[in-house]
């Protein structure tokens, strides 16, 4: 195993802010363990939603009552410490000698309760855990900082992690219950980062840039940890937070006017030699400003044209300046070409069946390109891009990993958006890579979700029609859609519409003067 250096023992030099006390974050601590064998990791159960099925760190999220407060109470970080032995104990079965001393012949036992997922039961091993705790204190000072992570704003829920680092036992050996974790295994770090660029594994982004961190700096811990502190410190000040979901494609989660729960649209930029920038929808020139440093400092030597899955104003605000600045072609659909909010100097027409050079592949293969595919249905110009590596799915509004996708009658239509995501659907795919909310491992099965969605929310507009005859549509949306939040019936609407219109086109519904009908009523 290629050696690199040990993590120094301390603290950070300095902490994060201790901003998101208002909840805006869910607080976390994850440990990385480290060994003769190299780095102990854990992979996620494939059905959590959050990053099912990647492999991360040992970690898990601050329970106040357990480990102690979270910000801004001033111990914060002493919780957090606290909040990393827990999960490591529970998560993996190790904890420092001395403390695994103090948990005494119970101690399988105690780790079946705190793998409770809540409860009295859970809450009494977590006392228990920190009683033991509380007599070994010095053992928090062991754990060695790293730095810390925060879920990017393309999530409906956000975590503040702090990273640490702890040397597995002597004698001691990592094992995982399954349940909210499926393995865990040691891995050569640098091993593991060719792993990740051929595809041969999914890991999570802040164990991604890690790695990455540490390869850059030719195995030096310090360094690796020096410039892991400056980006994190970057993003805090405001900086674009950008992640690397697979290998080869940075998603860069940027501000827009879009539609609830989202608020942000993930711009992407794919490829090696040659790089496209997917929706860059910057929704004010400030976030544009942000976007451009970012292309500037990382991208702009390789930029080859901009990607325009479709035309609404939330996936095409910074369209027109990164065009610009970079002297770069416009690539969409005619029909979307043709509304963007200006026209561009230099376009390609795409329909659909093209391929985009994209260059040398992360693993270093030839041939690496990204096939263009129509997709109407939610938008008559709606494009989506498999890349040839991961196959991953550069989605635009196809789908969506935290919420449905609106079709809206008359440039929305439910039936060609359905034999759309059948279409996709039979590829052969890898990662989902929506516009909208944080990657999924498994496009395929994201887009059969859908299909199913889409089929269940059409039993219920039948048997809304079934028990309200010659309803009108404000008269029908309570009924089909007694799941949607109030503040969203008025979108809720728009897609009833397109259902009923789907039933009246397959001569299963009827309409006169506006009040609807099943067929044979």
């Amino acid at each position: 195993m290629r050696s690199f250096e040990r993590p120094p023992a301390g603290d950070l030099r300095a902490l994060p802010t201790a901003q998101g006390a208002d909840d805006e974050f869910r607080w976390s601590a994850a440990v990385l363990l480290t060994g003769p064998r190299g780095w102990y990791l854990v992979r996620r159960n494939p059905t959590l939603r959050f990053f099912g099925g990647y492999w991360a760190l040992a970690g898990g999220v601050l329970e106040p009552e357990v480990d102690g407060p979270g910000p801004p109470d001033p111990q914060w970080e002493r919780s957090l410490r606290r909040c990393a032995l827990r999960e490591l104990e529970e998560e993996v079965g190790v904890a420092p000698p001395e403390l695994a001393a103090e948990l005494g012949p119970e101690r399988d036992a105690l780790r079946a309760d705190l793998l409770e997922e809540e409860g009295e039961r859970a809450l009494a091993a977590g006392r228990r855990f920190r009683a033991a705790l509380d007599r070994v204190p010095h053992v928090l000072d062991e754990l060695r900082s790293i730095t810390w992570a925060t879920t990017p704003r393309f999530a409906p829920r956000r975590y503040r992690a702090l990273y640490f680092e702890q040397e597995v036992p002597d004698g001691a050996e990592p094992r995982v219950v399954h349940g909210e974790l499926v393995e865990g295994a040691w891995f050569d770090p640098f091993e593991l980062l060719e792993r990740w660029r051929r595809g041969g594994v999914l890991l999570v982004p802040p164990v991604v840039a890690l790695l990455e961190a540490l390869e850059h700096t030719g195995g030096v811990w310090n360094r690796a940890r020096d410039a892991a502190h400056a980006y994190s410190f970057a993003v805090d000040e405001g900086a674009l937070h950008v992640v690397s979901p697979t290998p080869g494609v940075c998603m860069a989660p940027v501000r827009t006017p879009t539609i609830p729960p989202a608020v942000t649209t993930n711009c992407y930029v794919v490829g090696g030699e040659h790089r496209f920038v997917v929706d860059p929808a910057c929704g004010d020139a400030e976030e544009t400003a942000r976007l451009v440093e970012y292309l500037d400092a990382v991208h702009a030597d390789h930029l080859a044209g901009v990607f325009v899955t479709h035309h609404h104003h939330d996936h095409t605000g910074a369209v027109q300046a990164v065009a610009e600045r970079y002297d770069l072609p416009v690539l969409a659909h005619p029909l979307t070409l043709t509304r963007l909010p200006e026209v561009p100097r230099r376009t390609r027409e795409l329909f659909g069946g093209e391929v985009l050079d994209l260059g040398t592949a992360p693993d270093g293969s030839r041939g690496w390109n990204a096939a263009v595919h129509h997709t109407p249905g939610h938008d008559r110009g709606h494009l989506v891009l498999v890349e040839s590596h991961a196959r991953a799915l550069i989605a635009g509004d196809l789908v969506s990993t935290m919420s449905t996708i609106v079709i809206d009658p008359p440039e929305g239509h439910l039936v060609t958006y359905l034999a759309s995501l059948e279409r996709i659907g039979a590829l052969d795919l890898g990662l989902c890579l929506p516009s909208h909310g944080p990657a999924a491992p498994d496009a395929n099965a994201v887009l059969a979700a859908y299909l199913r969605h889409r089929a269940k929310r059409e039993e219920k507009v039948r048997a809304a029609l079934a028990s309200a005859p010659g309803s009108t549509p404000d008269e029908l949306v309570p009924l089909a859609y007694d799941d949607t939040p109030p503040g969203l019936l008025a979108l809720a609407r728009r897609s009833l519409l397109a259902g009923l219109e789907k039933l009246l086109e397959e001569g299963r519904a009827r309409e006169e003067s506006g009040r609807w009908s099943l067929a044979g009523d």
